[in-house]
C-alpha cells in the first residue's frame, strides 16, 4: 500500500474538497495520488488471487493433492 504520508494527504483532500473548491494543482494531486493507490491496490489484489488455491470438495480423502 501507500506510505502513511500519502495516504494522509488522500484524506486531507478528499476532507477539503468536502469543504470548498479544490485547487487546480490540488485536484491534480489528489488525482495523481488516487490512481497510484489504485494501482497498488490492484497489485496487491491481484496477488493475492493469484495465491489462492482452490480445493474441490469431491477430492478424494488425502486431500487430492499432487506432490
Amino acid at each position: 500500500m501507500l506510505d502513511k504520508k500519502k495516504m494522509e494527504r488522500i484524506n486531507e483532500l478528499a476532507r477539503k474538497a468536502k469543504t470548498c473548491e479544490l485547487s487546480a494543482a490540488e485536484k491534480t494531486e489528489q488525482h495523481a495520488l488516487r490512481q497510484e493507490y489504485l494501482t497498488r491496490f490492484r497489485e496487491m489484489f491481484r496477488s493475492h488471487l493469484d495465491n489462492i488455491e482452490i480445493v474441490d470438495e469431491a477430492a478424494p480423502a488425502g486431500g487430492g493433492r499432487k506432490n
